[in-house]
């Protein structure tokens, strides 16, 4: 399918702007390997003319500013946002298909999802007025208090690229209705569909400075972003070694961060489960998005007297998942996002394999598929708690499997990872799932509770 890829600039004070530098990097069609456009890559002065465009339409524009529009002009705005989306939603969808492998009929579900987010923080930015100057109770009536909410200020926004507007509309809406001004930096791997979304901002006249958008290497743009000083407040989704890196500058001017990283969450399945519904949402919950996400369950622990009828299962979904390229009607799992995290899921299967671990099916590019960074859905078995298939987050088609035979030890494998990002129990005892899910529940606040938040103040 020929399909053209706008040619953007950074979007940098509501105008189109050339990097100083005038760099720019190839857009690779993951499906293909072909080059199929280029995008601007911005440096830290690129960055330092987005951050003082975000300043000044903050507060500097003698009363006009962002940050003190009542709520309802703001969701004028975000829901003309949301308005053009929908207009442009069939194109949308092609572009971040081709630029990160996503299936299409997933990139237009989740576009689906941009539209009403935009919409939701609409609504939320018109209750804002509603809420202002609220009062309250004092037992002395020589006093009076009102709480009056307050937009943070300028925040940085840096997001991944498995969910690529999706993921910055999670940020840019809720920042944009309480106020904030904002600059958006997608990752390099898939910046397509977020500089649209700065050509839609253009489109409906959303005022110079309050959504500034560059593209760039995470050390040349990322980084200079997360520790300017003129920054107020951070938001991250991605790995877990960026994040600490963002968390180490950030706090140089103890600023806030939120900070949402790498998971390796665990689907414990229990003895009394229905075994085909059970196999379909694990195969879902670790291949959707072709396993490119943070809360895949790619961790399976499973009751020992089921594990093998149960994996033989798994093993009849996995074969029948359609591996193609993402434009193909029904395709399920399409190319991993670049050459370079390609390499990294095949070398962690590798690992697994020289570590003493089974692969079940999968493990390789599928023989049909000559081209594009296509990766077989894999189920791994004979895995210990020890290796770096079970300790490590792939983010690919990855499935590693154990057993246990009683809760406690269902319970401890499960809680064998440093991440604490989800988790999920199937059992038909309802009192079970809901007793474990606590345990998962207060583990996993503990653990993430420094690293996961809301950030509009």
């Amino acid at each position: 399918m020929a399909i053209s890829i706008p040619s953007r600039q950074l979007f940098i004070d509501g105008e189109w702007k050339v990097p100083l530098l005038n760099n720019r990097f190839p857009i690779i069609n993951p499906a293909t390997e072909d080059i199929i456009g280029h995008i601007p890559a911005a440096t830290k002065e690129d960055v330092d003319l987005a951050v003082d465009a975000a300043k000044r339409a903050f507060s500097h524009n003698k009363g006009k500013d962002w940050s003190s529009a009542p709520g309802s002009v703001r969701a004028r705005y975000l829901r003309a946002i949301a308005s053009k989306i929908t207009e442009k939603k069939d194109e949308l969808g092609k572009l971040e298909a081709i630029d990160c492998g996503k299936p299409l009929d997933e990139a237009l579900a989740d576009l689906d999802d941009v539209i009403g987010c935009f919409n939701y923080y609409a609504e939320l930015a018109e209750g804002l007025d509603a809420k202002q100057n609220a009062p309250v109770s004092l037992p002395m009536e020589t006093f009076k208090s009102y709480v009056l909410k307050e937009p943070i200020g300028v925040v940085a926004l840096i997001t991944p690229w498995n969910y690529p507007l999706l993921m910055a509309t999670w940020k840019v809406a809720p920042a944009l209705a309480a106020g904030c001004t904002a600059i958006l930096k997608p990752s390099e791997l898939a910046s397509v569909t977020c500089l649209e979304l700065a050509e839609i901002c253009r489109e409906v006249g959303l005022p110079p400075g309050v959504l500034n958008i560059v593209t760039g290497l995470g050390n040349e743009a990322g980084a200079p972003l997360s520790s300017h000083p003129d920054v107020d407040k951070i938001s991250f989704t991605g790995s877990s070694a960026t994040g600490s890196r963002i968390m180490t500058a950030a706090a140089q001017l103890t600023k806030p961060v939120s900070l949402e990283l790498g998971g390796k969450s665990p689907i414990i399945v229990f003895e009394d489960v229905d075994l085909d519904k059970t196999a379909e949402w694990t195969i879902f919950g670790c291949f959707f998005t072709n396993g490119q996400i943070c809360s895949a369950t790619s961790r399976l622990i499973v009751h020992e007297s089921i594990a093998t009828e149960f994996v033989n299962r798994l093993v009849q979904w996995a074969k029948n998942i359609k591996i193609s390229d993402p434009f193909e009607e029904g395709c399920r799992l399409g190319p991993i996002v670049s050459e370079g995290q390609y390499k990294k899921v095949l070398n962690c299967i590798s690992t697994a394999k020289s570590e003493g671990a089974t692969i079940l099916i999968g493990g390789s590019r599928p023989e049909h598929l000559k081209k594009g960074y296509f990766v077989e859905p894999t189920i791994i078995t004979d895995v210990t708690t020890s290796m770096q298939i079970w300790r490590e987050e792939v983010f690919g088609p990855v499935l590693c499997v154990k057993t246990f035979s009683t809760e406690e030890e269902a319970i401890e494998l499960a809680n064998d990872t440093h991440y604490g990002l989800g988790s999920a129990v199937m059992s038909k005892d309802l009192e079970r799932c809901e007793r474990i899910s606590k345990v998962r529940l207060i583990l996993d606040y503990h653990k993430n509770c420094k690293t996961k938040g809301f950030y509009v103040n």
